[in-house]
């Protein structure tokens, strides 16, 4: 199903900044109704002027924190059956350090957004794309899903690993029923995500960078062609390739020596 001329629902969540915010600004472009998702009200503000003076035909904002778990049935029940014709699920974060030095509670609270709430909302949302015969699903994963491991992002590059395999295996299930869903895997992108995770003094986040406007152009792309997964950028899709080759301990050393901090 194409709807390249009609107008679309599409729901964002973490659309405050970074990647997410580029993407619902493609939305926007395309005078789509956007419902945009994020924790901080002002920034969440701000950014629904942005959106609105970007083009897009409607703009509902809901601050809320996507890391509790009963966040994903409240904001759910919220929209009081809106038809979501494109679900993104972007919000995430990471963190950095030795595991047993990382806060447990920062721990669940990652593991939650990461995944659990991403598949919750894709649960709630499936139904009704099922039920109209169209509907698509970006969910965003990263470049570090198809490393083996990651040393001091353990947990982090665990729960993107998850979010790629739940993605190709979602896929496989819905083909023929006109909902597609894609991961999103992109490499490091020039946000904020390394000086929030804490990892900005690695090797890995002094590699090249990619906009974050560049990779929300892919993947609006990939949406709209139905693509499986999209990996922005040829660097990213070299470690992408590199990361799945054997042996995958050589793979995580090399990661270990990328995520060790520098001056």
């Amino acid at each position: 199903m194409n709807k390249k001329n009609q107008q679309q629902t599409v729901l964002i969540t973490g659309a405050s900044s970074g990647i997410g915010l580029e993407i619902a600004r493609q939305y926007a472009q395309r005078h789509d109704r956007l419902i945009v998702v994020s924790r901080d009200p002002e920034r969440l503000r701000r950014a629904a002027d942005t959106l609105r003076e970007a083009g897009a035909g409607e703009v509902t904002a809901i601050a809320l924190d996507l890391s509790r778990p009963d966040s994903a049935p409240k904001l759910f029940r919220q929209l009081d059956g809106t038809p979501v014709d494109v679900l993104v699920n972007n919000a995430g974060i990471g963190l950095y350090g030795e595991f047993n030095s990382l806060a447990p509670e920062k721990e669940m609270a990652m593991m939650q957004l990461n995944m659990l709430t991403l598949v919750s909302l894709t649960r709630l949302f499936l139904p009704r794309m099922l039920e109209r015969g169209h509907g698509r699903i970006l969910n965003v994963a990263s470049l570090v899903a198809y490393q083996p491991g990651g040393p001091r992002m353990a947990t982090y590059y665990a729960t993107k690993a998850f979010v790629l395999s739940f993605c190709k295996g979602l896929s496989v299930e819905l083909r023929g029923s006109g909902v597609r869903v894609t991961a999103l895997c992109p490499g490091p992108t020039k946000t904020a995500f390394e000086d929030l995770s804490g990892a900005s003094r690695t090797l890995l986040y002094r590699l090249p960078k990619i906009s974050a406007r560049r990779v929300a152009r892919a993947a609006v792309h990939a949406v709209r062609r139905g693509r499986r997964v999209a990996i922005p950028g040829l660097l990213a899709k070299f470690l992408a390739f590199a990361g799945e080759l054997p042996p995958r301990r050589i793979a995580l050393e090399v990661n270990n020596l990328l995520l060790k901090s520098v001056r």
